[in-house]
């Protein structure tokens, strides 16, 4: 019997933020994939190595979590007054699915030093030593998003003294700016309330917040759902009935804010939306064994990304973080304390992250007109990725 023999697709193995992914520059993905599709998706779910029935993701790059599976693929922007179009694709660990219908926050720090350096900024718009400013298209919720990129000797400077908690080493900070992060023909709260009651049958009748952006998140208090919001991963993701509770309010969020229209299309929807609880601040030992002050933080924050507790928190859920907590009256604000607040800093699991926001309200209608916070990226492997020939 005959087989077909492996491929090899040029890819880069990066870290940004808190997350993990290959990255692909668009040209060089086979034809069949350099358009969206089944041939794409296939491609990327066995680079990762997915479906696993196990969960270990063994013969592929994924990582075996959430923030481990992911994939980007980046080109020379279609857009004006932009550098590069950025895609995103999470990888379910344990089914053949790639979801496109959001965005990787911590991986948008890693876009503008991968963009630089395959050449998809102009080179006229790099400093020789300084920061380059790369304008990011982000495809899959169609937002400009800008990388502040550091520059030394006219290359990206990756190293650094930067620590971000969740990451084990320092590096060099990327500020990143998230310009508008809700559409002006969207609302930020779809329902048109700052808090709602959420019935969840079978789980009871929760406040909540429902936000959208960055990325359309659900905000419960944690101690409607008896938690304190100092829990790290193993106080939840061991728990399959735990699990399968956050899953089912997730699904009835989706469709309150009108993401789908039955419960049902919740389970082909697995980025969007979010689950988060908040709790007041209190003290607690982070995942790294670092000791979280309650005086170190405004309030606790933890989230929930494809069915379990990450294990720090996602970008784009930091967005909405520090959206909700700019604005009087949310859940996310009143667990900070209430009042105006234009920077939050929260306790997550491995540690703790301040983000900043600038929101207004104008005859009622609020808008937010930028959030910014620093992360890293550091490219970890280059060269080529292989898959069998036959997998798409």
């Amino acid at each position: 019997m005959s087989h077909v023999p492996q491929i090899k697709i040029p890819a880069t193995y990066m870290r940004g933020g808190t997350s993990k992914g290959v990255f692909f520059n668009l040209t060089d993905l086979p034809e069949a994939a350099q358009v969206p599709g089944a041939a794409r998706d296939a491609i990327l779910l066995r680079v990762i190595g997915s479906p696993d029935p196990y969960g270990k993701q063994t013969d592929g790059m994924g990582g075996a979590t959430s923030s481990t599976s992911k994939t980007v693929i980046l080109a020379k922007s279609e857009q004006p007054d932009h550098d590069v179009d950025y895609l995103f694709g999470q990888v379910a660990i344990d089914k053949a699915f790639v979801d496109w219908s959001g965005n990787c926050g911590n991986l948008t720090a890693a876009v503008g030093s991968f963009a630089i350096n395959n050449g998809l900024v102009d080179a006229e718009r790099l400093p020789q030593n300084g920061i380059a400013v790369v304008r990011i298209w982000q495809k899959n919720i169609q937002k400009t998003i800008i990388a502040n990129v550091p520059m030394t000797n006219g290359e990206v400077q990756e190293t650094g003294d930067f620590e971000l908690d969740g990451v084990t080493f320092p590096a060099a900070e990327v500020q990143v700016e998230f310009i508008s992060p809700v559409d002006a023909t969207d609302a930020m709260f779809p329902t048109g309330n700052l808090v709602d009651e959420l019935e969840v049958p079978g789980v009871g009748t929760f406040q909540a917040t429902m936000i959208n952006a960055g990325i359309p998140t659900v905000f419960l208090n944690a101690a409607d759902i008896g938690y304190t919001g100092c829990e790290l991963q193993e106080a939840i993701n061991g728990d399959a009935k735990v699990l399968a509770m956050f899953e089912t309010i997730r699904a009835y969020g989706a469709v309150k804010m009108g993401l789908i229209t039955d419960v049902a299309e919740a389970a082909g929807r697995q980025h969007t939306p979010k689950v988060a609880f908040v709790g007041k601040p209190e003290a607690y030992v982070s995942s790294s064994g670092k000791q979280i002050n309650a005086t170190d933080i405004d309030l606790n924050v933890r989230a929930l990304s494809m069915g379990k507790l990450h294990h720090a928190m996602m970008g784009t859920a930091a967005v909405a973080i520090g959206t909700a907590a700019a604005i009087p009256g949310t859940l996310v604000n009143l667990a900070a304390g209430g009042g105006d607040r234009s920077v939050v800093t929260f306790g997550h699991p491995s540690g703790t992250l301040k983000v900043g926001a600038a929101a207004s309200a104008t005859n009622g209608e609020w808008k937010v007109e930028k959030v910014v916070m620093s992360r890293s990226a550091r490219v970890l492997m280059e060269g080529w990725v292989r898959i069998p020939g036959d997998s798409f």
